[in-house]
């Protein structure tokens, strides 16, 4: 199954390693600096032209080969995880 992140991108659903809410997750300073850190690596992409909503973290290739990136769309969290069928690690969709 593959989801529609925003803009002409599309990941598979089981690349998805989390959905996240930009919001309430900004505010933490862990993925403060998680989310600076990525950038550093060139591996955060803006599928959004408006204001963000949700960021998506991505494991993507094969076993020895995985790439992590992180996607920031302007779809919400709410709607990604309902597309994709995601559930956490809490067993909530």
């Amino acid at each position: 199954m593959y989801l529609h992140l925003g803009q002409d991108v599309v990941v598979r659903s089981r690349d998805i390693v989390g959905i996240f809410d930009i919001e309430n997750t900004s505010v933490s300073k862990i993925t403060k600096e998680y989310l600076t850190d990525q950038e550093k690596k060139h591996r955060v992409i803006n599928v959004s032209s408006e204001l963000p909503k949700s960021f998506i973290v991505c494991s993507e290739g094969e076993k020895e080969e995985k790439v992590v990136t992180v996607y920031i769309s302007q779809i919400s969290c709410a709607t990604l995880k309902k597309r994709s069928g995601y559930v956490d690690k809490l067993g909530l969709a």
